[in-house]
């Protein structure tokens, strides 16, 4: 498939969480699917080497199912969000922009041509390894850079992705819809994959860099 005109700088500045832009009705090949895991193979590795797992998904029924138990985990941050933040008054805030955005995506999930669960082989809410924080970063290590090298070739070959979490409290009920081994694997996102509505995308708007970053003391 060709390849949108873009610049390396450009593809990282545009790679964006997109949501309301997925187009529904356009299907995605299995074959491009597969041509962005080859590319997302490629990403370094940590300690843990290739400990990772990915699930697409793109049955009908399967996506479903899965939906509802995404939409009890809309629910759910919903609820929590306005308990510790309230809920902003600013219909055109950033906040709120982000928000329609992402209920947008719980109401219509079902929709979307292909999902992609990326999983960790073990578990890592077991009571040796729950808190310790150098474990878990480096089980990470591999699994992120992955999906992050997908996420890339996907927007290079005219498709959005966003990395969501919102399942995840019902992960065990979305494994066995899956038949995922929850006792010895652990899923980390869900990754809505969609050609998007027009391929141009612009830079987000972010804090200046001297708020963010250190050099040689905090």
């Amino acid at each position: 498939m060709p390849l949108i005109d873009l610049t390396p700088d450009e593809l990282l500045k545009t790679t964006r969480s997109v949501r309301k832009r997925l187009d529904l009705t356009k299907p995605v090949p299995m074959a491009i699917i597969e041509e962005c895991m080859d590319l997302a193979l490629q990403a370094p590795t940590s300690t843990y080497g290739e400990n990772w797992r990915f699930m697409v998904v793109t049955d009908p029924d399967k996506k479903r199912a899965i939906a509802k138990w995404y939409k009890k985990g809309h629910e759910l941050f919903i609820i929590r969000k306005d308990l510790l933040q309230g809920e902003s008054k600013d219909v055109s805030s950033p906040e709120n922009r982000v928000l329609r955005s992402i209920n947008y995506l719980a109401e219509n999930l079902q929709d979307i041509p292909a999902l992609m669960i990326p999983c960790i082989l073990g578990r890592l809410d077991s009571e040796d390894v729950a808190y310790n924080v150098q474990y878990q970063a480096t089980m990470y290590a591999s699994i992120i850079p992955a999906v992050w090298n997908f996420m890339l070739a996907a927007r290079a070959r005219g498709m959005g992705t966003c990395w969501t979490t919102l399942h995840l409290p019902f992960e065990q009920e979305v494994g066995s819809i899956l038949e995922i081994p929850v006792e010895e694997v652990t899923q980390i996102a869900m990754i809505p994959i969609a050609y998007t509505l027009g391929t141009k995308f612009k830079a987000a708007a972010r804090r200046p860099l001297h708020e963010v970053m250190r050099l040689n003391n905090w």
